[in-house]
């Protein structure tokens, strides 16, 4: 046997096939759960979903369907593809990406079929609201994978999405511009970014402790400031003039999404271009060569000439800008004015995205996407009169993050570099 055959043969002995299974079971436990919650709280009736606006030139009106044969018709579905994906991993094979979106496509389907019995669904009003309660996650989504991509783990999203919101609306309110208002937004996402950056790369204090006590600090002074500065002079400082709603000719009357889509503010437009403009830069530019260099192998990155330190440093104070944005869409969009804790901790849901996502922009943003769907769910199946105690109702935003982060993100790598500070020499 000559030298090049046993080679051969090590290498084939040295390859190991892993199965895997993390997505077949987690499809099985959502058929199961789904099917459990369709045999013991049978609902009879029709569920109604109405597909179009009356507002819209186009409108597709309504269908109605069968609500318990078309659960269950549509369960039959979801144990075939279940099988498909369980197939799969017995094989050795990776699932195809179709297979897991089909299943959550029609599982919400499902859901949604058997919660609105003798009920009715507006998709577009769905749609549109999940999209709106996005728009926040998705900015912060994008500045944690930045922050994370250049080695700073980024806990302080929600501290800048705060003070970027406190900023939006005591500029918009006094230049009645909500433009200056949005820029001041970033500029206040960028002082806790820039406090972040300072701590935690010059003086290497702990990444996680930094953010969290950032988170603390902020959360403290806006209130303090609400109490003392804003609620006293309410007219004058916290009254921001709001971006009005432009529709896009033609696009906004596109069935469904049009509205969604396309029938939306400045800064919902501006998010487009964020995610696309971040999505191309990362895996396009220089500067997306050099950001995940300095993430991943900070020593390599500094021999070829990039200053690491100095990276890390802007790269962070851009994440802050735009989780800053995140900040503004609450108060010179949604709210349209500032409140105190106004976040709820969605900043750390945005965290959760970024994991969820792998550190990839698009699937970040789908995964802040998804997170939105499950809140604006909660509201709706509240409307709806749904069975479900109104407890897991409020607990349903969150499930979906650990499920998520713990169950499908699993035991995903990070940046190599991120959270670990790096001394030149």
């Amino acid at each position: 046997m000559t030298a090049t055959h046993l080679a051969d043969d090590a290498i084939q002995l040295a390859t190991v096939r892993v199965r895997h299974m993390k997505l077949a079971v987690s499809l099985a436990v959502v058929t199961v759960l789904l099917g459990l919650l369709f045999a013991l709280v049978p609902r009879d009736g029709q569920s109604t979903f109405r597909l179009g606006d009356p507002a819209s030139d186009i409108d597709l009106g309504s269908v109605a369907v069968p609500t318990s044969a078309t659960s269950w018709g549509v369960m039959v579905v979801l144990v075939l593809l279940t099988a498909w994906a369980v197939w799969d991993a017995v094989g050795y094979r990776r699932t195809a990406l179709w297979l897991p979106v089909a299943f959550g496509v029609l599982a919400v389907f499902a859901f949604l079929t058997w919660a609105a019995a003798d009920g009715l669904v507006p998709v577009t009003g769905l749609l549109f609201g999940a999209l709106s309660l996005s728009v926040p996650l998705i900015f912060g989504a994008l500045g944690g994978v930045i922050g994370e991509r250049v080695g700073v783990v980024n806990v302080a999203i929600e501290g800048q999405f705060l003070f970027g919101a406190f900023s939006a609306a005591l500029v918009a309110s006094l230049t009645g511009n909500p433009f200056l208002g949005l820029i001041a937004a970033m500029l206040g996402g960028v002082v806790v970014a820039f406090v972040l950056a300072a701590f935690s790369i010059k003086y290497l204090v702990d990444q996680v402790i930094v953010g969290v006590v950032l988170n603390v600090l902020v959360t403290g002074l806006t209130g303090f400031l609400y109490g003392a500065l804003l609620v006293p002079n309410e007219d004058v400082l916290n009254r921001p003039e709001r971006f009005p709603r432009w529709e896009i000719p033609l696009l906004g009357d596109i069935p469904i999404i049009g509205p969604v889509l396309f029938n939306q503010t400045f800064i919902v437009y501006l998010m487009y271009a964020v995610v696309a403009v971040v999505a191309w830069g990362l895996y396009r530019t220089r500067w997306g060569l050099r950001l995940r260099a300095v993430g991943e192998h900070p020593q390599a990155a500094d021999t070829v000439g990039i200053k690491v330190n100095s990276s890390r440093f802007w790269n962070v104070s851009l994440a802050g800008a735009i989780a800053g944005i995140g900040g503004a869409y609450f108060t010179l969009v949604s709210v349209g004015q500032f409140t105190k804790e106004m976040t709820a901790g969605l900043g750390f849901i945005a965290l959760a995205a970024v994991i969820f996502g792998r550190w990839d922009p698009i699937r970040a943003t789908l995964a802040a996407l998804l997170f939105g769907f499950a809140t604006n769910l909660q509201n709706l199946l509240t409307v709806l009169r749904t069975p479900i105690p109104s407890e897991f109702m409020l607990m349903l935003p969150y499930i979906v993050t650990i499920i998520a982060v713990a169950g499908f993100a699993g035991q995903i790598r990070g940046p190599a570099a991120a959270g670990k500070p790096y001394i030149k020499g």
